[in-house]
């Protein structure tokens, strides 16, 4: 007797890459969101969470209502048949923004009472002799089957692990992520990813977070000519957290005040030098209505010494 399997991809490259290789075979449900960014709620295919993404897409990166429908929205309609499948596939990588949406996913799976179909994880990151994380397009032919072949069965104390840690990331109160860290679980970048997205609130000291930072500090370090070559870095060595070009482009600009352009390099201002320092806080000039699941940003404060987030 055939089986019949759902993949869940992160993305279109990786459907492609799966289905041109002939990894395995199945229908695919194909993950086009970043939940990593934006309001959210727990139900994700509720009327009322559809339209709360739509505005966000909308007035932040110019994306239709109409494009989020056919994109996304027509893509979980695929869930509604899931008594037709024998195992659920999810393919996602090490980074926070795949590790959000596949939270997500999984309690979406779990709402949908698909407890007795066997779900598994192919997730991509270290890779044995490589100092470099791999994402799953960025595998040889060779390793993304091996990937494939090493699939992890999910347990149910790992599904409701991911469920509830998507339920805290939609409440009101993110200082409880804090407490998820240390769990064991099949889902190895997990822990780090909920510390990446702590750090995305800003820092006591300077208002601007660890990605802000962080880039900062490769303008002071290397000799970066121009904007254009700084998305190129901050794409490249950007750690846990797997943004693309339209979120990096988003961060970059809240930055202009910290950058001088001279004719041949880009430079810290003297702002940006006293954020570099630490010897400022400009908070009250990057405040803006951002929102990370269920709670804005700069509603919370990050305290690098205890790891911790506090309540404005």
């Amino acid at each position: 007797m055939k089986t019949k399997t759902l993949h869940i991809t992160n993305g279109d490259s990786c459907t492609q890459r799966i289905q041109e290789l002939q990894i395995a075979n199945g229908d695919f449900l194909v993950w086009r969101e970043m939940l990593c960014e934006g309001p959210t709620d727990i139900a994700i295919e509720e009327k009322s969470t559809i339209k709360k993404r739509k505005h966000f897409f909308k007035k932040y990166y110019r994306i239709s209502a109409e494009d989020y429908e056919s994109k996304f929205v027509s893509q979980l309609e695929k869930i509604a048949s899931f008594k037709q499948y024998d195992k659920i596939i999810l393919w996602f990588e090490y980074d926070l923004f795949c590790h959000i949406n596949m939270i997500a996913a999984i309690s979406l799976l779990l709402r949908k009472n698909i407890t007795n179909t066997p779900i598994y994880l192919v997730c991509s990151g270290r890779i044995e002799h490589e100092k470099k994380l791999y994402g799953l397009c960025e595998l040889s032919d060779t390793q993304l089957k091996k990937h494939y072949q090493d699939k992890v069965l999910l347990t149910l104390d790992d599904m409701e692990l991911a469920a509830h840690v998507w339920t805290l990331y939609c409440e009101s109160k993110p200082q409880k992520i804090a407490g998820q860290i240390k769990n064991e679980s099949s889902f190895k970048y997990l822990s780090i990813c909920l510390r990446a997205h702590l750090q995305r609130f800003p820092n006591m000291m300077t208002g601007l977070n660890v990605l802000e930072h962080n880039i900062l500090e490769m303008i002071e370090n290397y000799e970066i000519k121009n904007i254009k070559q700084l998305m190129g870095y901050a794409l490249e060595y950007q750690g846990f957290y797997g943004y693309g070009d339209m979120q990096l482009k988003r961060v970059l600009a809240r930055l202009f005040q910290f950058l001088h352009q001279t004719t041949d390099r880009l430079l810290l201002s003297e702002r940006g030098k006293l954020a570099f320092q630490h010897k400022k806080n400009f908070y009250n000039t990057q405040i803006i209505d951002w929102h990370y699941g269920g709670v804005k940003k700069y509603d919370y404060l990050y305290n690098d010494e205890t790891h911790m987030l506090l309540k404005l």
